[in-house]
C-alpha cells in the first residue's frame, strides 16, 4: 500500500466546542457537555455493535497502531459528530438515535451487470478478505475533517470475487432504510428520496484506497458510524463514504446520487476534494480539524486537493476538467 497520512498535521487534542453546543449554551455549557463525555459513553452500549463471530475473530489478529499514531482524531469526536440523515440532521442525531438500528443479521443484495448476483449475508462478503487498519484524512464538504483509523477490506477484492460484465462502468450504493428505527427517514424536514444512493466509477471503486470499512479504532463501526458495513473514499467528500449499505449494484449508466440529485449544483458526482472549486455556500480552501485548537477550537488548515491523495489517485481523472466535473 502506498504511504497514506505522509503530509497529514496532527491533530490537537484540545476540547472541541460543536456549533451547536455553542449556539445553544455557551463556551461553559459546551465545556460541561464534554466532561460527561466518559459518562455517555458508560451507557451506549446499545449504540455499539459487538459484530459477528467471523468480524470479531479478523479483528484480534490486527495490531492496530492508532493509539501510537497522535495524529488520528481521538475516537469520542468521530462517533459523536457525523451526519447521519437517517438519523436526523443535526451532528449528534445518529449517536443519540441510532442505538435502535438493527445491524445482525445483515444481507447485502448484489444486483446488475454481475456474474455473481444474489444477498449475501454481511459474514459472506468478507469471510475470504484480509481485514486491514487504513489511517486516512476524512473531509466533509461542510469544511470540517477528521482523521480516523478504519478497519475494513478492500473494496477492489470484492468487486473482482462478485465479477462485474466488462460493459459495468459504474457501481451503486444504497443504504438501509427501516423507518421503524430511523427516525430521520420520516421527518419532513430532510427532503431526501430514500434510500440514500451512492455510486463510483468502476475504476474508482478498483482503486486501491477504497475501503468497505467494517470497523475503526480497532473495534466494529459503531451504528452512529454506518454499522455494519460502509464505503470509504478518502480523496472524495465524506458524503461520497455511504453507510449501513444493504446493496451493491453494477451498471452501465452514470447512477443517480443522492445530493447530486437533490443539489448539482452544490454537490457533484464525483465531489473530488478540490480546495479550487468552492461550495456555492461557502470556500473549501480552508477545513476545521477535529477537535480543533485555537481561539474557541476554530483554528483552520488549507484543504490539500484530492485531501491530501493526489500521487495515488489524480491520475484517474486525466483529462477531465475538474472544475465541470466537481
Amino acid at each position: 500500500m502506498p504511504s497514506i497520512l505522509k503530509e497529514c498535521h496532527v491533530t490537537p487534542r484540545e476540547i472541541f466546542l460543536n456549533r451547536r453546543r455553542f449556539i445553544q449554551g455557551g463556551v461553559s455549557a459546551a465545556l460541561a457537555m464534554t466532561a460527561l463525555s466518559g459518562a455517555r459513553h458508560a451507557v451506549a452500549d446499545d449504540r455499539a455493535w459487538s459484530g459477528t463471530p467471523v468480524l470479531r475473530e479478523k479483528l484480534s489478529t490486527l495490531s492496530p497502531a492508532w493509539e501510537r499514531d497522535d495524529r488520528v482524531t481521538p475516537p469520542q469526536y468521530h462517533r459523536e459528530y457525523a451526519n447521519f440523515y437517517e438519523f436526523g440532521p443535526n451532528k449528534d442525531d445518529p449517536w443519540e438515535r441510532a442505538g435502535q438500528l438493527t445491524v445482525e443479521p445483515w444481507k447485502v443484495r448484489v444486483d446488475g451487470l454481475v456474474d455473481k448476483p444474489g444477498d449475501y449475508w454481511f459474514d459472506d462478503l468478507i469471510r475470504e478478505a484480509a481485514l486491514e487498519e487504513r489511517i486516512y484524512r476524512f473531509r466533509c464538504v461542510e469544511a470540517w475533517s477528521m482523521v480516523v483509523p478504519w478497519v475494513g477490506i478492500s473494496l477492489a477484492s470484492v468487486i473482482k470475487r462478485l465479477q462485474p460484465h466488462s460493459d459495468a462502468r459504474y457501481v451503486a450504493f444504497e443504504t438501509a432504510v427501516k423507518r421503524d428505527e430511523m427516525p430521520g427517514v420520516s421527518r419532513a424536514l430532510v427532503r431526501i428520496d430514500w434510500p440514500y444512493r451512492e455510486g463510483l466509477r468502476m475504476d474508482e471503486a478498483l482503486h486501491p484506497l477504497a475501503l468497505l470499512a467494517v470497523g475503526a479504532y480497532g473495534e466494529p463501526l459503531y451504528k452512529a458510524n454506518g454499522a455494519p458495513i460502509r464505503l470509504v473514499v478518502p480523496w472524495k467528500y465524506g458524503f461520497k463514504s455511504i453507510k449501513s449499505i444493504v446493496r451493491i449494484h453494477f451498471t452501465r449508466e452514470q447512477p443517480e446520487t443522492t445530493w447530486n440529485t437533490l443539489a448539482p449544483d452544490e454537490y457533484g458526482f464525483y465531489a473530488n476534494v478540490n480546495p479550487e472549486v468552492d461550495h456555492p455556500r461557502w470556500s473549501q480552501r480552508t477545513e476545521r480539524r477535529i477537535p480543533g485548537g485555537g481561539f474557541l477550537g476554530l483554528s483552520r488548515e488549507e484543504t490539500l486537493p484530492f485531501n491530501g491523495y493526489a500521487e495515488q489517485v489524480a491520475g484517474l481523472y486525466a483529462g477531465m476538467d475538474l472544475r465541470r466535473w466537481y
